[in-house]
C-alpha cells in the first residue's frame, strides 16, 4: 500500500515521507461488515483507527442519535472516538476498510521523526537521509527520542579505503562503536592454528564495535573494508550511556521461567560448546557468543530471546546484538546460577 494516502490523516500529515513510509509497516488493516462492532464505548485498547473507506457510527449510548463518520470527511481525518475509555461504540454503517495503528508505536514514530527533523537541520543539512536510514536500524527504533538529540550530534564521520582495517583482533580495548554509512566491510576471526573464518560481511547500516565495549576486553575480531567508504564513530562514554542503556534489557529469574514456561520465550546459552557440556539448563539452545552473528538468520522474531552465561558479560553482548536486529532478547539477570537457583534443571 503507497504511504502517501497516509498523509491526509492527523497527525500522520506532519511526518516526513520516509517515516510515513515506516508507519506503513507499522499499520494494520481492518475490514468491518455492516453491524460489526469496531470497539465499544468504555474500552481501554491501545489502538489508533482510521477510516479509509465507508461509514462509521458512533453511539454515545444515550437518547442521541449516533454520530455518522464519512471517509473522506474532515472528521475522518482523524483518530475515530480519540479518547480513552471510548466515550463512543463505533458500529460499521456500510462495509468499511480501517487502517489500525498502536498509540505508542505511532507515538515513538512521532517522536523520533520530529526529532530528528531537528537534528538533520542542526547537523546534516546537506544529507538527511542517512539519519532516516538509521532510524530504520531496529536498534535506534528502541531508543529514547530524548537520547536522538546527543546519539546524532555525537556521531563523527571516518572516511575509509579498500583493505582499510578499521579494528584488528587483539588490540586493546577500542574507544569507538561503528556503524557503517558507505561501503561495505568483512569481519573475520583468526583461530589458534592461524586459519581465518569469515564471521559476516557488512553493508550500510551495520555496525561492529560493540562486543569488545560492553566487556571492557580486547577486540576479537577484525573488521576489513571491502570497498571505499564512510563509517560513523561514537565514543564508548556515549555508546554505554546513550545506546547500550537502553538495548541491553534484563530479565528477573522469575520472569524469564514465566516466559519459558509459558512457551512464549527460548532460552539461549551462548557459552562455548565444552562449557554447555559440562553442564546447562535443561531446553536451552547453545549457540556460543562467537557464533552468534552466523545464526541470526535461524531465530524466529516473534519470540523471546532470553540469553544467559555464567554472569552477565557474555550475554549482555549477544542481547545488544539482537536488539540492533529486531530482536527481542533479554539478558538473564544473575546469570546461570541465578536460573537454577529458581527452578530451572540441568541437562542429565
Amino acid at each position: 500500500m503507497d504511504s502517501a494516502f497516509l498523509s491526509g490523516f492527523v497527525p500522520l500529515n506532519s511526518l516526513s515521507a520516509e517515516a510515513l513510509t515506516q508507519a506503513v509497516e507499522h499499520m494494520r488493516e481492518v475490514h468491518v461488515a455492516i453491524g460489526q462492532m469496531l470497539f465499544q464505548r468504555g474500552d481501554t485498547d491501545t489502538q489508533r483507527y482510521y477510516l479509509l473507506e465507508g461509514k462509521i457510527a458512533l453511539d454515545a449510548g444515550n437518547d442521541s442519535p449516533p454520530l455518522l463518520i464519512q471517509a473522506g470527511s474532515e472528521a475522518a481525518r482523524h483518530p475515530l472516538a480519540r479518547l480513552k475509555p471510548r466515550h463512543y461504540s463505533a458500529v460499521a454503517h456500510t462495509p468499511c476498510h480501517i487502517v489500525a495503528f498502536d498509540d505508542t508505536t505511532l507515538d515513538t514514530l512521532l517522536a523520533q521523526d520530529q526529532t530528528t527533523a531537528y537534528e538533520v537541520q542542526e547537523f546534516e543539512g546537506n544529507d538527511p537521509y542517512w539519519m532516516f536510514d538509521l532510524l530504520r536500524n531496529p536498534a535506534f527504533s528502541r531508543v529514547p527520542p530524548a537520547n536522538l538529540h546527543a546519539l546524532f550530534a555525537r556521531f563523527h564521520p571516518i572516511p575509509v579505503t579498500a583493505g582499510q582495517i578499521v579494528i584488528r583482533q587483539g588490540d586493546p580495548v577500542g574507544d569507538h562503536y561503528y556503524l557503517i554509512r558507505e561501503g561495505q566491510a568483512r569481519v573475520s576471526r583468526r583461530n589458534e592454528a592461524g586459519q581465518e573464518l569469515v564471521l559476516a560481511q557488512l553493508g550500510p547500516g551495520d555496525s561492529f564495535g560493540e562486543e569488545a565495549l560492553i566487556a571492557h576486553a580486547a577486540r576479537n575480531a577484525t573488521v576489513t573494508m571491502m570497498s571505499d567508504g564512510l563509517v560513523m564513530g561514537l565514543s564508548a562514554n556515549d555508546f554505554d550511556t546513550l545506546l547500550k542503556e537502553p538495548l541491553v534489557r534484563h530479565a528477573s529469574p522469575a520472569e524469564a521461567m514465566c516466559l519459558l514456561q509459558g512457551g512464549k520465550a527460548d532460552l539461549i546459552d551462548v557459552r562455548l560448546a565444552d562449557e554447555f557440556k559440562q553442564g546447562g539448563i535443561r531446553g536451552s539452545i547453545n549457540i556460543p557468543l562467537c557464533m552468534l552473528r552466523l545464526k541470526f538468520g535461524a531465530l524466529d522474531k516473534q519470540r523471546v530471546h532470553i540469553l544467559i552465561c555464567e554472569t552477565e558479560l557474555r550475554s549482555s553482548i549477544a542481547a545488544f546484538l539482537l536488539a540492533q536486529r529486531g530482536f527481542d532478547a533479554r539478558v538473564l539477570a544473575g546469570g546461570f546460577s541465578a536460573l537454577k537457583q529458581s527452578g530451572g534443571k540441568n541437562e542429565d
